[in-house]
């Protein structure tokens, strides 16, 4: 198994759709010329953008959180630019890129640092290989203050890792209940 550089993944990209919309390069900076989070290409990963999509954790119903009996009412929908977090609680949002993960890759998921500064913690499940959508991220505002997460620029990084041999059975072979997904997902069972 072996991680994979900036010129394996413009390549999938480019001739394979594996992400879409593709960022060939690092972006720093708006389109009116301010500092932004990056997003793009890096040296061996793919920083991924957050959407405007956002659903709050919110405890206004004093319900139990249960993967395998979620409660929708437990989360405030909200489009924006920006995320306030509540303190000690946690928002779920969907990236803008769209992922095809090819039969022989894992991709893993890790924040990036300038919102690990802050106490906000970004939490990825792996992507399995021939899994393909939108991918849902949770961020966890660790602190006792309000946190900002901006859509549109970079919340975490994607590493892709290529495995010497195809795997028996893929996400896709086991029709996984995440498979295709296209808005921030709650937990299914």
């Amino acid at each position: 198994m072996s991680i994979k550089s900036d010129k394996w993944i413009r390549r999938m990209a480019e001739t394979q759709g594996m992400i879409e919309p593709f960022e060939p390069g690092q972006v720093k900076h708006a389109a009116d010329g301010h500092r932004i989070v990056s997003y793009g290409t890096s040296s061996y990963g793919y920083d991924v953008r957050c959407a405007r999509e956002f659903k709050i954790f919110t405890n206004i119903n004093s319900t139990i959180v249960d993967p395998k009996a979620f409660d929708p009412s437990s989360f405030v929908d909200v489009e924006s630019d920006v995320c306030i977090i509540p303190p000690n609680s946690f928002a779920l949002a969907r990236t803008v890129e769209y992922f095809r993960i090819p039969r022989d890759v894992l991709v893993v998921c890790l924040g990036k640092s300038t919102y690990a500064r802050c106490g906000i913690i970004v939490n990825v499940t792996p992507l399995e290989p021939e899994w393909e959508g939108h991918v849902t991220l949770e961020f966890s505002n660790t602190t006792p203050l309000p946190a900002k997460i901006y859509a549109g620029e970079g919340v975490a990084q994607m590493l892709f890792f290529q495995s010497d041999e195809v795997c028996d059975v893929s996400y896709k072979d086991r029709g996984g209940k995440y498979q295709g997904q296209t808005g921030v997902t709650l937990p299914k069972t």
